[in-house]
């Protein structure tokens, strides 16, 4: 149980972000307030941690639960890495767009850093091809 001083903090120090309608793809993450070189943006009292499951793991659930975890999931060959809290809470940072001028990086499984400063009102933006080792293509 996190006690009103430790949740203070954390909304003193640690909330960077919100989500917005995004100009490059859908729904994105936007700075409240202007972030330093270095900071963990979305950093969280929830840990991130993931459960590995197969293709088999998922037979029988339902098709909407199934879509569901193909947005917000990593499937990769049979394996999938779905969020130990479930689908119920949703992590901002999903939402992060790609981009080829990233001010963000992944620098550990659910651990992010600013590569730069970034402004108010900014959206963080990552190179997923250089985060997850492939090419990705947009429409």
């Amino acid at each position: 149980m996190i006690d009103k001083d430790t949740l203070l903090k954390h909304l003193r120090e640690d909330v960077y972000c919100r989500i917005g309608a995004s100009p490059i793809h859908g729904v994105g993450v936007f700075a409240i307030r202007p972030i330093l070189k270095g900071v963990d943006p979305l950093k969280s009292l929830v840990p991130r941690d993931e459960v590995e499951l197969t293709s088999a793991d998922l037979e029988g659930l339902h098709e909407g639960v199934l879509s569901q975890m193909e947005k917000y999931c990593f499937f990769e060959g049979d394996q999938v890495l779905a969020s130990a809290n479930g689908l119920n809470t949703v992590d901002m940072a999903i939402y992060i767009n790609h981009s080829k001028s990233p001010n963000l990086r992944l620098v550990a499984p659910g651990k992010f850093e600013t590569i730069r400063a970034v402004k108010e009102g900014e959206e963080l933006v990552m190179d997923y091809d250089i985060t997850f080792g492939e090419t990705h293509h947009f429409d």
